[in-house]
């Protein structure tokens, strides 16, 4: 939570700019958050919350070294039927960890990595090509092409300029932080790219959506799409100063709607980090890592503390869950009364509402930066050519968080609305 009070020039500080990073209080604050991110981590840990203890330095922790090991197993034994962005995210947090993403061993197996993510690239950008629409999401081509930048693989060109044409798309509209990750990539291409002709493209790209969100921010007096894509956001208007030049940023302004927000989501505090830091995605392959960062191949992933179920969980609510669809197709409206632990996230609703009439309740999800993401229920699937998704209510209000992070409470009615967007 960002609770202690960050003067102006500790957030010029922070940015690189004439202040020096010299007070307490700046390091308190990231240690404060580390903290809270470290005791919020659960099973499975997350890439992204690796990717960000090594950008704010703790990467000689036991925590640290636990959750390496644990991506490390999950990478030999689950990449092949990962997403590609899911994939890019192990490829940036491992080579954030000093650990070679070509050759990651655990349990006696071994993985390219970066082979994996080069194949799984090419079939985003094929589909971009073929339908106008990747096979996941734009968030994970943007992810896909900056790790295969910075490690200086095949196939982030062709990525970077597939990403370009659809943010210079005035047809589609993209969300902030799919927005924001994408610059990253781009910039990262653009320092390597040859022809005058891609480096014309991705000047303009990224010159466009940043100044789209410095427009914006000047807008909402310093926020930039929502307090939880703030943290990419700042990230990107922290690589691309020389893509918006000669305007100025006003980084104080944007900090300071950060540090007003009482965080609460790790995978936000995991986003927030870096740019607190000054060390954005775009810098993973550029940091020191001391020699005993990495824990030995086969010792076994072990929980800490913080990542064991704990008694709390024993007890048991009932959550009330409705799927509802009037928009297409056969209509339907069914209603299911499940019991779960208490703490659980919603992710384990729909989970037992699954198991107890699976006929009804079946669902499929996707891997995002947040988690999982309900694509289909029911056999309904959302589709971005329709701009069609489900949506999550708790009463009338839709949740903040998604399925695999809101925890309902005893008695909560939730409803999954298929709608658009």
């Amino acid at each position: 939570m960002l609770r202690v009070a960050v003067t102006v020039g500790v957030l010029l500080a922070l940015l690189g700019g004439t202040a020096t990073l010299c007070c307490g209080e700046p390091q308190d604050l990231i240690s404060m958050l580390l903290r809270e991110m470290e005791a919020a981590i659960e099973m499975p840990p997350h890439p992204a919350f690796l990717l960000a203890m090594n950008l704010a330095g703790d990467n000689k922790s036991d925590i640290h070294n636990k959750v390496l090991q644990y991506i490390k197993e999950e990478a030999v034994e689950k990449a092949q039927d990962m997403a590609s962005g899911r994939v890019a995210l192990d490829v940036l947090a491992l080579v954030s960890s000093c650990v070679d993403p070509r050759h990651v061993e655990a349990k006696g197996k071994s993985i390219d990595l970066v082979s994996v993510l080069q194949k799984k690239t090419d079939e985003e950008v094929a589909s971009i090509l073929t339908s106008g629409v990747p096979k996941t999401t734009l968030f994970s081509v943007s992810l896909d092409a900056l790790a295969l930048c910075l490690v200086q693989a095949g196939g982030y060109e062709s990525a970077a300029v597939a990403l370009a044409g659809q943010v210079l798309d005035p047809k589609k509209t993209i969300d902030v932080d799919t927005r924001a990750m994408a610059v990253q990539a781009l910039v990262c291409a653009y320092g390597h790219a040859d022809l005058q002709s891609v480096q014309d493209l991705l000047w303009k790209a990224v010159s466009n959506v940043t100044n789209d969100l410095l427009d914006e921010q000047e807008r909402r007096g310093g926020l930039i799409g929502n307090i939880y894509s703030m943290g990419v956001a700042l990230q990107a208007l922290e690589t691309s100063s020389k893509f918006y030049a000669p305007r100025q940023w006003n980084c104080a302004q944007a900090f300071a709607v950060v540090h007003r927000h009482d965080y609460q989501q790790p995978m936000a505090i995991a986003q927030v980090l870096p740019a607190l830091v000054d060390k954005p995605y775009l810098q993973a392959a550029s940091v020191e890592c001391p020699a005993n960062t990495t824990a030995s191949p086969d010792q076994g992933f072990s929980p800490p503390p913080s990542l064991e179920t704990t008694k709390e969980h024993e007890a048991t609510i009932e959550v009330h869950y409705r799927i509802l669809n009037t928009l297409i197709g056969n209509h339907f409206n069914n209603c299911i009364s499940v019991e779960v632990p208490a703490g659980s996230v919603l992710l384990k609703v729909l989970e037992a509402a699954e198991k107890k009439e699976p006929d009804t309740f079946s669902f499929k999800t996707e891997e995002t930066f947040w988690g999982p993401m309900v694509v289909s229920i029911h056999g309904l699937a959302a589709n971005p050519r329709d701009r069609t998704y489900w949506e999550f209510l708790s009463g009338k209000d839709a949740l903040k968080e998604g399925v695999g992070t809101y925890k309902p409470h005893n008695m909560e009615h939730i409803l999954a609305n298929f709608t658009t967007y």
